[in-house]
């Protein structure tokens, strides 16, 4: 199991925290927790940067999904960028690659 590591930088348009290692049942929580603190505000957009992923079981999934939900209460828009071949392949298996907006990269800009 590889730790979970969360990294938080700011943008112009929102925050991006790249999240890398084992996203799984003992470790989503954290990266809920950090999303829930978050100060986001209308018209920006919450980046997860995904590149350093490495595992995503369905709680790290349900924890995507929660950021999703955290970023449309405050009126933000949520999006997972380099999303890893192994976690996209998921994503579309169940449809939330319909759900969620994928980004090659997490330049905000694009």
């Amino acid at each position: 199991m590889k730790p979970l590591t969360i990294d938080h930088r700011s943008t112009a348009t929102g925050p991006v925290l790249r999240v890398a290692g084992d996203l799984d049942f003992d470790q989503a929580p954290e990266l809920r927790r950090r999303i829930g603190l978050l100060p986001l505000a209308p018209g920006q957009c919450l980046v997860l940067d995904l590149s350093g992923l490495e595992f995503c079981d369905s709680s790290g999934i349900t924890a995507l999904l929660a950021a999703r939900q955290h970023a449309l209460a405050a009126e933000t828009d949520a999006v997972l960028a380099a999303v890893p071949a192994h976690l996209l392949r998921v994503l579309t298996l169940v449809g939330l690659d319909q759900v969620f907006t994928l980004r090659p990269h997490s330049d905000p800009a694009s």
